[in-house]
């Protein structure tokens, strides 16, 4: 046996298979584009490396495509053959357990075995950034906040992965409200790791809650090699820099990264798709026309329509089939959704179809075809739900935008302002652009219904 780089037990003995994997941890941990690259090396390397095989299926899983559900199915059956072959830890069985438990349709038990791991071995940085993973998947600011700080302390100033933990501790922090200490602890992560791009995109994340666009530009303007080494993570950065020339209210540029930089490949991972279409939909919430940009990401999402793996991407392939007014596949979603909702005994993924997924969907497909009343009593039920759909407050906030707008067009005044307020709340009572225009309009259209014309054409 030989020891990984965090001083733990690993069933190989091949100096140049330990090597493959504790790069591939660092990697893994940095977001880095090398990571599959490193593990592929490590199996070559020890190929009854249960852990690996293991890992191996956690990610094709974290990439929430229905296709790899089966690959990630065969990296169960080579972990479980390796761990028959050769003596595992129980730390290594942990990781097995774990993809066993997502396969069976609990992901949350997955979770509890990261965590099962961390009580015994703290210091195990791949376990803490996958439990960090799923549970942010999930919508688990809460959890992933006590994760981290469960483990702050055994992470001293040798660990190499201790910028990372930070980087983890910022965005958790970010999520649950904390943005003072999230900002801080961001900022130590990179000042310890140049490519913490989490720790730097959670820093991001800080100025978009508190509706300071401004500093968020300044932060990220010359920091581009914190990302540039990225896996397709690097195409969220710079969404996240879109964001902010929006709320300055430079199309241009918006435009200008949305074409070289967040949709520059044109691949078709629901987080590269989600990333386009909200942003095209937040355009298109000020008035903007894209032109034909819907196009090539409702010809991606029309692929997706039965994929039902994770609610959130359902939901950003839903915005494309829209936009790209594809009323067929639109209408197979739904569907598809409605059967997800009976079945909601089967896995943790298909109860969150019903509860917001459905809800949400069918709003959403109201709004785009003008009935802002069907589209607010839909989106303003899902809303309370919303964060169970996974991913950011920051991202999530494109369906509060769109719920906002029903709610004008459709002429409930009282409850937009009354949402706006709860948005302002959440970031720390600071309106950003998006906000202080629609409290102006309902400002101005109190008792002139038709003043709700203002709002920027669809």
């Amino acid at each position: 046996m030989r020891s990984d780089q965090f001083g733990y037990e690993m069933s190989i003995t091949s100096p140049e298979a330990a090597k493959a994997w504790d790069a591939m941890v660092m990697a893994f941990l940095a977001h880095a584009a090398r990571t599959p690259e490193y593990l592929g090396a490590a199996l070559k390397e020890a190929p009854d490396f249960a852990m690996a095989h293991a890992t191996k299926g956690l990610f094709f899983l974290m990439l929430g495509r229905r296709e790899l559900t089966e690959t990630a199915q065969d990296a169960f059956v080579a972990a479980k053959a390796a761990a028959d072959a050769s003596s595992q830890t129980e730390r290594e069985m942990g990781y097995v357990r774990a993809l066993g438990a997502w396969l069976d349709g609990h992901p949350s038990r997955s979770i509890h075995e990261m965590e099962t791991i961390l009580k015994h071995c703290p210091e195990d940085a791949l376990a803490m950034k996958i439990s960090h993973a799923i549970r942010f998947i999930l919508g688990d600011s809460a959890g992933m906040r006590r994760s981290v700080e469960a483990v702050l302390t055994a992470y001293d100033t040798k660990h190499p992965a201790r910028g990372y933990l930070f980087g983890c501790h910022a965005f958790s922090l970010e999520e649950t409200g904390e943005y003072a200490r999230a900002e801080t602890a961001g900022r130590m992560g990179l000042s310890l790791v140049s490519d913490d791009a989490w720790g730097l995109h959670a820093v991001a994340h800080v100025h978009d809650m508190t509706g300071n666009s401004k500093a968020g530009l300044d932060w990220l303007t010359g920091r581009e090699n914190a990302w540039a080494h990225c896996n397709n993570f690097r195409y969220h950065v710079w969404w996240h820099k879109a964001l902010m020339h929006l709320d300055q209210g430079e199309i241009d540029t918006v435009f200008a990264l949305y074409d070289s930089q967040i949709r520059k490949d044109q691949t078709d991972d629901y987080r590269d798709i989600s990333n386009a279409t909200s942003l095209l939909s937040r355009l298109e919430l000020e008035g903007v026309d894209v032109g034909n940009r819907w196009e090539e990401l409702a010809d991606l999402s029309e692929r997706r329509t039965e994929d039902g793996c994770l609610v959130f991407a359902d939901l950003h392939y839903l915005l494309a089939l829209i936009g790209g007014d594809r009323k067929q596949a639109v209408q197979d979603m739904l569907a598809r959704l409605h059967r997800d909702a009976k079945a909601t005994s089967e896995s943790e993924m298909k109860a969150r179809m019903a509860t917001p997924g459905l809800s949400a969907a069918t709003g959403l497909e109201a709004f785009g075809e003008g009935d802002y009343k069907t589209a607010f009593y839909n989106l303003g039920r899902a809303r309370h739900n919303m964060q169970m759909a996974g991913g950011s407050h920051a991202q999530r906030d494109v369906f509060e935008r769109l719920t906002i707008d029903a709610a004008i067009r459709g002429g409930f005044l009282e409850d937009a302002e009354a949402i706006l307020r709860e948005r302002t709340a959440q970031r720390a009572g600071r309106q950003d652009n998006y906000a202080a225009v629609r409290m102006d309009l309902i400002s101005a259209s109190r008792g002139n219904w038709n003043q709700a014309d203002r709002l920027p054409a669809e």
